[in-house]
């Protein structure tokens, strides 16, 4: 018996998705993960969309990115808690789940692009880790060299993912909050640069901070799969995420007020010289650096996780090592520019698809008898209100800064005469026209 337990204990992920996951993590193992995962270097340039999300030389005031830092986040992490909990149900991971949702085959067309979003952000990470190291130690290694290595740890990290996960709780989690306690105070004693402001922006600001957020939707599951309840998978998403990602945006907002918004506009990892110009900051931002391995590590175990739902009995390994070779290269070339513009689109694409399952896994019923076999049949049903939410999203939002993008979705405007109002959310806007839908296409079907 007790060569059992141990063996319970230290258990890992399957490398196949034909065997059982093991049922080893607990509230706080799910709180450390998600917190560890709600800090991120890549937040505290990310403040500067929160600050000025328009980027139109009309930041906000601290007072309303602070809130809009709160808000958005509590939204956000709600989703991503709920998408959490289907995973902690049935065991599947999150692109498997969605084969109840669509079908089998329908479910290849989300798995394709969270499978794009996932490689984009765990290049993303690998950048921004191989940055930090320089912001400390200067040019003297090469970029390149820092990036390789980030890519390496982050696929040793991949082939035992819960071993990771208990890695964080017990040793990581604690350096972090010392960290961003530290930050907190000494950027409190200085008097920003960038001052003043308004509220005009901060609807657009919370509408980033949810795509911030909800980007983490499409793999709650990969983890919560393991969880020991569906309450302790919840619990540990929005309590260990909330609190973490609004302590990292409201550092990261002040340190954008320190050196200036223009500044950090103009270069995303300027936001990285008062972290290290801080008393002890090259000792506390040098364990933030090594701790951003497990944002890459995220991204590239789901992505592999992704990959097992159309390829379900190849080793989860193999593709692990696969994705932190590619993720690797593509952090050797990424454009940081595309940022932005990046998180607008996986949030049109999420959040209204999260709309739809909530609904018909919780409010219709179907989770009781949720179909995630390799046969599933299609359900071509719940792709409609799947696309109208993506287009409520674009219909709301802000343009992003990509023109072709923005001209073809102002040209919809006026053909339709729509007109968006400042206090318009386009991610709530798009998950309620999402949900709405699919619970009247449900109210329908019964009524046949």
């Amino acid at each position: 018996m007790a060569h059992d337990v141990i063996d319970s204990k230290h258990a890992e992920a399957p490398l196949t998705l034909d065997q059982a996951p093991p049922k080893t993590l607990g509230m706080l193992d799910q709180g450390a993960f998600w917190a560890n995962l709600g800090v991120s270097l890549l937040g505290f340039s990310f403040a500067l969309y929160v600050v000025n999300p328009l980027l139109d030389g009309n930041p906000l005031t601290f007072t309303a990115a602070l809130t809009a830092s709160l808000v958005g986040s509590l939204i956000g992490t709600a989703m991503v808690g709920l998408a959490a909990v289907p995973g902690a149900q049935t065991g599947q991971p999150s692109m498997v789940l969605l084969r109840g949702l669509f079908g089998a085959k329908l479910s290849y067309v989300p798995t394709v692009l969270n499978i794009i979003q996932m490689i984009g952000w765990g290049a993303f990470e690998l950048w921004v880790i191989a940055m930090g190291a320089q912001a400390i130690f200067g040019s003297s290694i090469p970029y390149a060299v820092w990036a390789i290595a980030a890519g390496v740890l982050t696929t040793a990290l991949t082939i035992y993912p819960l071993g990771a996960i208990r890695l964080i709780r017990r040793f990581v989690t604690i350096g972090v909050i010392i960290s961003v306690a530290w930050f907190a105070v000494v950027f409190l004693r200085e008097t920003p640069a960038q001052t003043g402001g308004s509220w005009h922006a901060f609807v657009s600001a919370v509408d980033f901070v949810i795509a911030l957020s909800v980007s983490w939707v499409p793999v709650a599951a990969d983890y919560a799969r393991h969880s020991r309840s569906s309450r302790a998978a919840f619990t540990g998403v929005v309590g260990g995420y909330t609190i973490a990602q609004v302590a990292c945006l409201a550092v990261g907002v002040y340190a954008v007020a320190l050196a200036g918004h223009e500044v950090v506009d103009s270069q995303p990892t300027a936001v990285f010289a008062p972290f290290v110009a801080a008393p002890l900051g090259a000792l506390f931002f040098g364990i933030l650096v090594l701790r951003e391995t497990d944002q890459s590590f995220a991204n590239v175990y789901s992505t592999a996780m992704s990959l097992q739902n159309l390829m379900p009995r190849v080793d989860r390994r193999i593709f692990s090592v696969v994705i932190g070779v590619l993720a690797t290269g593509v952090a050797l070339v990424v454009d940081v520019n595309s940022y932005g513009a990046f998180l607008s689109i996986i949030g049109a694409v999420f959040v209204p698809m999260f709309g739809v399952l909530a609904v018909d896994y919780f409010l219709l019923g179907h989770g009781r008898n949720w179909d995630t076999s390799e046969n599933a049949p299609s359900r071509w049903s719940m792709v409609i209100p799947w696309v109208l939410g993506f287009v409520t999203w674009w219909l709301l939002a802000a343009p992003p800064k990509v023109p072709w993008w923005a001209n073809f979705w102002n040209g919809v405007r006026e053909a339709i005469g729509f007109v968006p109002q400042p206090w318009m959310s386009a991610a709530v806007g798009a998950f309620l026209v999402s949900g709405l839908i699919t619970l009247g296409l449900g109210a329908f079907r019964r009524r046949l």
